[in-house]
């Protein structure tokens, strides 16, 4: 059974409280809210003989689908991590949801993310969610349904996952985290954007080490004690996608600060004298032509594009070491 989350407990009763359901929801929102497990508690009452909304647990499709052999249900996701869902893919899917349920019931489709399909795949779901056959019911997961097709987006109905606030966050990490202090589980869950299951994805990949790690190189960047080709060197076992998200944090710090001079806006601790004191000595046209490539760069890594990760770290730290400099 999926585990039920505190702050979805009003968009639980509102979803599996329905009477009738849509043939499609997309489920979007942040990722670490945990969209798939309420996608997951979702799909188990649907496929339930005997719901209370909750799934019974006991019942042959409940039995089924807890050891993974329910026939009327298909569950569509990369065959590799951060790989995209290909049309293959897709169309087996289609020859499953034209086929008649085996258990008489419904039949029910996790699709997870939606956007990691390419466009041919996209293309190849639309006559599925807009016609689907017999009492199917497709529920898509996505983490940025800004890089979905209008197409995907108007067969369905979307739903907002919600993000829980810092309090509800922090007590559930409390539970989930047990071993770290309160100060770390906050620096945890900044970094991850608010969201508490994907701060603790980030402490067990052993992120606030590479926070510190990189805190300390961009320090000697600044210093000129540290070249960017050896820290390009070093950070080689970092997630390209979360360097580019700190930098382009700190750029907006620092045009925060230029802004207003409101030091409360510096974030981070580890950071904030660095912040300052870049937000003193840069340039703002300089801050925010960094801050559009930066942007760039990032696009392209989230799109999976073959880039050659250690150049384009060296451009970075080349382009953030020239920041401070004539005003």
């Amino acid at each position: 059974m999926a585990e039920a989350y505190p702050w979805q407990d009003s968009l639980w009763q509102q979803l599996a409280g329905r009477t009738q359901h849509a043939h499609a929801y997309l489920l979007h929102g942040p990722a670490g809210i945990g969209k798939r497990a309420l996608a997951e508690r979702l799909m188990a009452s649907l496929l339930c003989q005997h719901p209370t909304p909750e799934a019974c647990g006991e019942c042959k499709s409940c039995l089924l689908l807890k050891a993974g052999s329910h026939p009327d249900n298909y569950i569509l996701e990369p065959e590799e991590a951060d790989k995209a869902i290909k049309v293959d893919q897709v169309r087996d899917l289609v020859s499953f949801v034209v086929q008649t349920a085996q258990l008489g019931g419904r039949k029910v489709v996790l699709i997870e993310p939606v956007e990691s399909m390419n466009i041919n795949a996209a293309n190849a779901l639309l006559k599925s969610l807009e016609e689907p056959s017999g009492d199917t019911v497709l529920l898509l997961v996505s983490h940025q349904p800004s890089r979905l097709l209008p197409t995907i987006k108007s067969r369905c109905v979307q739903q907002a996952c919600p993000l829980p606030s810092e309090s509800m966050s922090l007590q559930w990490l409390a539970q989930a985290l047990p071993e770290c202090s309160e100060d770390e589980r906050v620096e945890l869950l900044t970094l991850a954007a608010g969201s508490p299951l994907a701060a603790v994805t980030l402490q067990g990949q052993g992120v606030r080490e590479q926070r510190a790690q990189v805190v300390e190189g961009v320090k000697k960047l600044l210093k000129q004690q540290q070249s960017p080709t050896q820290l390009a060197e070093e950070w080689k076992n970092i997630p390209m996608l979360r360097l580019f998200d700190w930098f382009c944090d700190w750029s907006s710090l620092i045009l925060r600060y230029q802004l207003t001079q409101d030091e409360s806006g510096l974030g981070l601790t580890d950071m904030r004298k660095v912040v300052q004191y870049l937000a003193q000595k840069s340039a703002q046209p300089k801050v925010l032509d960094i801050q559009d490539w930066i942007l760039a760069q990032r696009q392209k890594v989230l799109s999976k594009a073959n880039l050659n990760a250690a150049l384009l770290l060296e451009a970075l730290l080349v382009q953030w070491a020239s920041l401070p400099g004539q005003r």
